[in-house]
C-alpha cells in the first residue's frame, strides 16, 4: 500500500496516470491555499470534472474503505485537505459543511499568523487563539483532522495537545536533519507523536538536506534516525510535490492576497520559482525508489510497509468519522 500524504500537483491525465504507474493508492491533495469558501467550491467542483473524466484512474475518497476499494478497481483514492483556514472564513459553522463536501484535512495556519493560530515565518507565537480551541473542538467533533505543516512550534504543541484526536504534520521534516523554518523542532515532533499523531516525510528540496541534491540514502537515513526516536507507526510520506505547476503558483502560494511584495519564503531572490526535484524522485513514478531506500536502511519490512501508506491508512480509518 503506498499513501501520499499530500500533493499540490498542476493535476492531468499525464499525472494522474503516473499515480497509478508508480502504484499509489491514496493522496491527499491540497485544494485550498487562500481561497474563500466559495472558491474552494469551485475548486471541489473542478475534481467533481475529474472524477467523471478519469473514472478509470481516480476516485474521491471520503473513508479509508475508499482506499480498500481502489486497490480492488486499480485506482487511486484521492483525499482533500486546506493548507490554511481561510475556507471557513470566520465562521465555525463551514467546518461542518466543508466536511460534508469532503474536506478532510485542514491546517490551521499557513506561513502567517491565521484566526486559529500562529504560523511558521511570524516572530512571535502566540499559540491557539481562542477561535483556534473552538474550531479544533468542532474538527474533533466531524472528523477534519488537524493538519501543523506550516504552523509554529508553540502554536503546534498546543494543537497536539488540546486536540481530543490525533493531529497531523502531513509534509515537512525534522529541523535537525535539514534547519528551516518550515520543519520540526525534537519537541514538536515528540508532542504530535506521544499524542498518537502523524508526521509525513517531504521531499521538497526547501525541506531536504543538501536541497535538490539531496541524495535518496540521506532522506531514507534520516527517516529510520526518526523511527528510531519517535516510533516507525507514527511516521508517513507527504511528499509536497508541486509537478508541473508554473512558477507564478509558488508565488501565489507564499503571498496569497496579504503583500504587495514577492514574498519568496523558502526560496531565495536569485531562484524565485519551484526548486528542481531529486533525480530520484521527480514523479509519483518514483515511489518505489522510497520504498527501497527504506529497506536498505535496516528498517523492517513491516515498518517499511507502515511508513509507505499502512500507517497513513490507520490514521484515515480512526480519524475521518463523526465522534458522534
Amino acid at each position: 500500500m503506498r499513501i501520499d500524504g499530500l500533493q499540490y500537483a498542476n493535476w492531468s491525465e499525464k499525472i494522474f496516470r503516473q499515480m497509478r504507474q508508480g502504484g499509489v493508492d491514496a493522496v491527499h491533495v491540497t485544494i485550498a491555499y487562500h481561497e474563500t469558501f466559495r472558491e474552494t467550491v469551485l475548486n471541489f467542483e473542478k475534481w467533481n470534472r475529474w472524477f467523471e473524466q478519469y473514472p478509470d484512474l481516480i476516485m474521491k475518497g471520503l473513508s479509508a474503505r475508499d482506499i480498500d476499494t481502489a486497490r480492488d478497481t486499480g485506482r487511486t483514492a484521492v483525499f482533500f485537505g486546506f493548507q490554511n483556514p481561510s475556507p471557513i472564513e470566520d465562521d465555525i459553522g463551514l467546518v461542518e459543511i466543508l466536511h460534508t463536501l469532503g474536506a478532510r484535512f485542514m491546517q490551521l495556519t499557513y506561513n502567517n499568523q491565521s484566526l486559529l493560530a500562529t504560523g511558521c515565518y511570524e516572530a512571535e507565537d502566540t499559540g491557539i487563539t481562542r477561535m483556534g480551541r473552538q474550531v479544533i473542538k468542532e474538527m474533533n467533533r466531524v472528523g477534519l483532522v488537524v493538519d501543523m505543516s506550516h504552523s509554529a512550534d508553540r502554536s503546534t504543541i498546543e494543537a497536539a495537545e488540546i486536540s481530543e484526536r490525533p493531529i497531523a504534520i502531513t509534509h515537512a521534516n525534522p529541523y535537525e536533519w535539514s534547519p528551516a523554518l518550515r520543519n520540526k523542532k525534537p519537541e514538536v515532533i515528540r508532542a504530535v507523536t506521544e499524542n498518537g499523531g502523524m508526521l509525513g516525510f517531504s521531499v521538497y528540496p526547501h525541506h531536504l538536506k543538501d536541497k535538490s541534491d539531496c541524495t535518496l540514502e540521506s532522506f531514507c537515513e534520516m527517516i529510520a534516525r526518526t523511527a528510531d526516536t519517535y516510533g516507525a507507526e507514527h511516521l508517513g510520506i507527504g511528499t509536497d510535490l508541486c509537478q508541473d505547476q508554473p512558477d507564478s503558483i509558488v508565488e501565489w502560494m507564499r503571498v496569497g492576497r496579504w503583500s504587495k511584495e514577492i514574498d519568496y519564503g523558502e526560496g531565495s531572490a536569485s531562484a524565485p520559482g519551484f526548486p528542481s526535484m531529486p533525480t530520484w524522485f521527480e514523479d509519483n513514478r518514483h515511489f518505489g525508489n522510497i520504498e527501497n531506500g527504506l529497506r536498505a536502511t535496516g528498517l523492517s519490512d513491516d515498518d517499511v510497509a507502515g511508513i509507505m501508506g499502512g500507517n497513513w491508512y490507520r490514521f484515515f480509518k480512526d480519524n475521518f468519522s463523526s465522534m458522534g
